[in-house]
């Protein structure tokens, strides 16, 4: 729950500028605050010093494969809801990233149509996956 008067804030870690500033725009309609960030270590330290109920990662931005960075996230944050975007549907990709701590995951191509959907089930406790990945006959493995 957010306390009376620390605004409601999201966390965008992404590498590639014009796609964030396409998601920010996005988030800015259901968010006061959006707060943008480039590289993992700027993620962990945004987490720890912001008050963001929510972080929307790009899978790119780990310096890994990123399902690290989303780790080190849900340690640093246990209780932050977390969506993951990236521009792979394989069914390891997707599992992956739950089981590393994403709350959602989001392809990149369905980000205009996904990405509000999500917030609202995360929000809502539940997870969401894009409904249009290749295996959507599998979602029931997530």
């Amino acid at each position: 729950m957010i306390a009376q008067n620390e605004p409601d804030c999201v966390l965008l870690a992404g590498r590639h500028q014009g796609l964030s500033e396409g998601i920010r725009g996005l988030l800015e309609t259901v968010f006061e605050v959006v707060v943008m960030v480039a590289d993992e270590m700027s993620l962990l330290e945004g987490a720890k010093r912001v008050a963001a109920q929510m972080a929307i990662v790009d899978m790119s931005i780990g310096r890994e494969d990123g399902f690290g960075a989303v780790r080190r996230l849900r340690e640093t944050c246990p209780a932050m809801k977390l969506i993951v975007i990236s521009a792979h549907n394989e069914i390891s990709v997707i599992q992956s990233a739950l089981a590393a701590g994403a709350d959602g995951f989001v392809l990149k191509r369905t980000i205009a149509t996904d990405l509000l959907a999500a917030v609202d089930a995360v929000r809502a406790g539940q997870r969401f996956v894009s409904p249009s990945t290749q295996h959507e006959s599998q979602r029931s493995n997530f």
